[in-house]
């Protein structure tokens, strides 16, 4: 697992040199935003320990596989840790694929794992998970969330862009990595959530898939003005 650190708050682990998970400082310990696939928390708690400091949450921008896949391993070995995840894809972990009155009918697509672990918190628009503000970014599912943190306006985004082979919204296939593109349930939503994320100004942009970017805004611009295409 690569770690690398990026500001003053975050700290990236990388799996498989394209599955991204992240650590966000807090004064209590850290929470920890994605689990990444299968497998995976033992190289996330040995992260974590390097840092100094205990997971207190674990928070999940959607239910994809590749996000949800160790969630089951780190709530063993860390009891007390709050698990989190928008209340709409919540069900997704408990094996519910209905979409809801009003949802676009289209098919949801990549891996919906059932998982043993149920989130104790189940986040709604504008709530807090210590200097994380969600943020509502469906498209790539349902119920994607992604993060602002309100200190240094770093965007954890999830799937909503990825950045291998550049900045992209993840309704068009990347040449580089097709497969967040064809895990991607509703195009058109998720044009619209890349947009309404652009407007927070974000300083930094970290994503599922990919490098962190710097002062991110004019690589979102470029790759909106592509969307859609």
């Amino acid at each position: 697992m690569k770690i690398t650190s990026h500001g003053p708050s975050l700290t990236k682990l990388m799996r498989l040199r394209f599955v991204n998970a992240y650590l966000v400082r807090e004064d209590d310990g850290v929470t920890l935003v994605d689990t990444m696939l299968k497998g995976s928390g033992k190289g996330i708690l040995t992260a974590a320990d390097d840092l100094g400091a205990p997971i207190v949450r674990i928070v999940l921008t959607h239910a994809h596989v590749d996000h949800v896949g160790s969630v089951d391993e780190l709530v063993a070995a860390l009891p007390d840790a709050e698990l989190s995840i928008s209340r709409r894809d919540a069900r997704f972990l408990e094996g519910d694929k209905s979409l809801d009155p009003g949802e676009p009918a289209s098919k949801l697509r990549g891996g919906y794992p059932e998982i043993s672990s149920r989130p104790a918190r189940l986040l709604e628009p504008g709530d807090r998970i210590g200097s994380l503000e969600v943020h509502a970014s469906p498209g790539h599912t349902p119920g994607h969330v992604s993060f602002l943190d309100t200190r240094d306006r770093t965007l954890i985004a999830g799937d909503a862009y990825s950045t291998l082979g550049g900045v992209a919204v993840t309704d068009r296939i990347n040449p580089r990595f097709p497969l967040v593109a064809m895990s991607t349930w509703d195009p058109a939503t998720t044009i619209d959530s890349a947009r309404a994320l652009r407007v927070l100004e974000p300083a930094r942009l970290a994503v599922g898939h990919g490098a962190v970017v710097e002062d991110p805004t004019a690589a979102m611009d470029r790759a909106l003005a592509k969307a859609g295409s």
